[in-house]
């Protein structure tokens, strides 16, 4: 494969009758997909037989070029280099555009979370801890033991936006210092100091949106929300997604002599004023207006407030919308010594609690006890991060039962009139905060005891009844391999030059030359088999890296710990249902063990849809290897031997 891949690029772009002759052009597993005004100018023969491409095809409308496992690199390449209009979805599916939107938001969260999400679980207990400590009366003023563990726990979730800049970096293809330079000047300490001292002029007086402007840059206001960006989760994902495209925009104009140093210097330059000045105004904003229109409600009905806030609250601070409403509830605690604002809030974490406690009971995987118990004590504390990104935002239905659960609980302390007479301490601990300030237990407490267990009581017992996505399915045919033909890794260690691969799949073996589908059964892909599925589940073959997982789904690219890359292509033309009918369990750069569910697919929606259900299974890096020995078996088990590549 040419590794100079703007060159590629280029010639690709000429041969295909120029950008003009581009209507759109998408990408998949292993070819470009051009949607071309008029394929007559297209010169297929030399694309043919360019460097680079392995091979041409036309079908479904669309120009196939195929490049192999550097396609994602063509792709950016020739975005880079032309105005092509490069997209992965298609307008002509737009009636499920919403629908696509927020899954796709919630992938997008759920990947950033993802690599930390431990980390993140193991600090929300110390947080609890500390919260327990300060129920007996310790605070920073009297306790350096309370004060060294409230670092211990809380610095992680402080600097927050610098972690999500590392990974989100990663999956905005970005140069992760220079993103770290731009989390760095959003949580640099003296920032939140501007918002300090007397205003120069107040913004929008008189307003619900009025804001005291302390200083200015260039003339333009400086506007922090309260406590600035210190643990913040959106306006670290905008500032480097911004920070992406425009290090791409100055790659493409400044020169390559000078590319190196320029370019980051802009990027952060641009970048961070621009988080600073527009993104953390716009989160205000939004914050305020999310507070006018939720006491607007709250004259109306209490009941229909509580439940709005209960169940939206996760979502509030989330995209750090919640500040306008928490100024309100502590001006109304200063000014009457009770508010009803921020006590309906607090049912947010019980159903986070009751939903994982389901979870945990019901799924056997390590890898969701790894993360859902610790998750599960920290929420206990009133600390849901980590179990909202490690597992309910991940598998999406969960987190909705999550949400409506608080929200029962919320319509009930609306309903009730329930208020808090303090601020301090969160889950459990919060509860002394409902005690009246004389300490007598009126039933103001006791219906906030009521909806904690509500809460915790509805959504443990709706996901006890409902199937755990992504994850229960895989329990019992693990359990169920043939001892005798699944592979282990003690096989693995016995022979360094023999990479012996299991199958992936249930179902019957076919020839690869007899997959209707050129490129696979030329063999120009690699050396391989398919596999008709009888289940649709894909399971990893041996231990092994997640090479490259396309974002619908639909194929995956594993290289094994000898270094042999396995491609396994779900269905044909499956790219064009654009993720529907396809749930994916990894992401790129995860480590998975053999036998460990990768991806999860409807075969009856793929035959409904018309598509082909054969899925090749190819080592794509064939030329590295001296010989390969494929199954004479018809019909195989997930975990049955499949083929020995013997390595050169």
């Amino acid at each position: 494969m040419a590794k100079d891949y703007k060159k590629l690029a280029k010639d690709i772009i000429e041969h295909i009758g120029g950008e003009s002759n581009v209507a759109q052009l998408q990408y998949c597993m292993t070819r470009l997909r051009f949607y071309l005004k008029d394929e007559s100018k297209a010169d297929t023969e030399y694309l043919k037989n360019l460097s680079g491409i392995v091979t041409v095809m036309k079908a479904s409308g669309q120009y196939q070029v195929v490049i192999g496992s550097d396609v994602g690199e063509v792709y950016e390449a020739i975005l880079n280099v032309s105005n092509i209009n490069g997209e992965q979805t298609s307008n002509t599916n737009k009636q499920n555009g919403q629908k696509k939107l927020l899954n796709n938001f919630i992938d997008l969260i759920s990947s950033i979370f993802q690599p930390f999400i431990l980390v993140l679980s193991a600090t929300g207990m110390i947080k609890g801890l500390v919260a327990l400590l300060g129920v007996f009366g310790l605070d920073e003023a009297n306790s350096g033991f309370y004060a060294v563990l409230n670092a211990v726990g809380d610095g992680f979730f402080q600097f927050l936006p610098v972690i999500i800049a590392l990974t989100a970096a990663k999956k905005f293809r970005m140069n992760v210092y220079t993103a770290l330079a731009i989390a760095f000047a959003l949580v640099y300490p003296s920032l939140s100091d501007m918002a300090e001292g007397t205003p120069l002029y107040t913004l929008f007086e008189g307003t619900q949106f009025s804001a005291d402007v302390f200083t200015t840059f260039l003339g333009i206001p400086v506007l922090l929300p309260p406590g600035g960006y210190y643990a913040t989760v959106i306006p670290a994902i905008l500032a480097i997604w911004l920070g992406a495209k425009v290090e791409k925009g100055f790659k493409k104009i400044i020169p390559s002599v000078v590319n190196s140093f320029l370019t980051p210097f802009f990027t952060v330059l641009v970048t961070a004023t621009l988080a600073i000045l527009v993104i953390g105004p716009i989160a205000t904003w939004g914050s305020d207006l999310i507070g006018l229109i939720f006491m607007a409600i709250y004259k109306i009905s209490p009941t229909i407030f509580g439940a709005l806030i209960g169940g939206l609250w996760q979502l509030l601070v989330m995209f750090g919308l919640h500040w306008g409403l928490a100024p309100i509830g502590i001006l109304q605690l200063t000014e009457q010594g009770f508010t009803p604002i921020l006590s309906n809030s607090g049912s947010a974490s019980f159903g986070v609690l009751g939903v994982l406690l389901a979870i945990i009971i019901k799924n056997k995987d390590k890898n969701v006890r790894n993360i859902g118990i610790p998750a599960t004590i920290a929420s206990v504390f009133g600390v849901t991060e980590p179990g909202i990104y490690g597992l309910l935002l991940p598998m999406k239905k969960p987190f909705i039962i999550a949400l409506i659960s608080s929200a029962i609980g919320g319509a009930y302390t609306g309903f009730f009139d329930v208020v808090v007479y303090r601020i301090g301490g969160l889950g459990v601990f919060s509860i002394t905060n409902y005690i009246t300030d004389s300490g007598q237990l009126t039933m103001n407490f006791w219906h906030r005891v009521i909806s904690f267990i509500l809460v915790t009581v509805i959504a443990f017992a709706i996901q006890m009844f409902m199937k755990t996505p992504q994850l229960d399915s895989s329990v019992d045919s693990i359990e169920k391999k043939n001892k005798n033909q699944t592979l282990n890794n003690a096989e693995l260690e016995k022979s360094r030059k023999q990479d012996i691969i299991a199958s992936p799949l249930n179902g019957e073996v076919k020839n690869l030359s007899e997959v209707n589908d050129k490129v696979f059964s030329s063999g120009s892909m690699g050396k391989g088999i398919a596999i008709v599925p009888k289940k649709g589940i894909v399971y990893a073959p041996t231990n092994a890296t997640i090479r490259m997982v396309f974002k619908t789904g639909h194929a995956i690219g594993l290289t094994t710990e000898l270094g042999t890359e396995i491609l396994i292509h779900i269905g044909l033309d499956t790219v064009e249902l654009k993720g529907e009918g396809f749930e994916k369990l990894v992401q790129e750069g995860d480590e998975v063990l053999a036998g460990q569910p990768l991806i999860i697919f409807e075969i009856d929606k793929l035959q409904q849809k018309g598509y082909e259900i054969d899925i090749p299974i190819v080592i794509s890096n064939i030329s590295e290897s001296s010989d390969i020995f494929i199954t004479d078996e018809k019909q195989l088990e997930h975990g049955d031997y499949l083929f020995t590549v013997v390595n050169s």
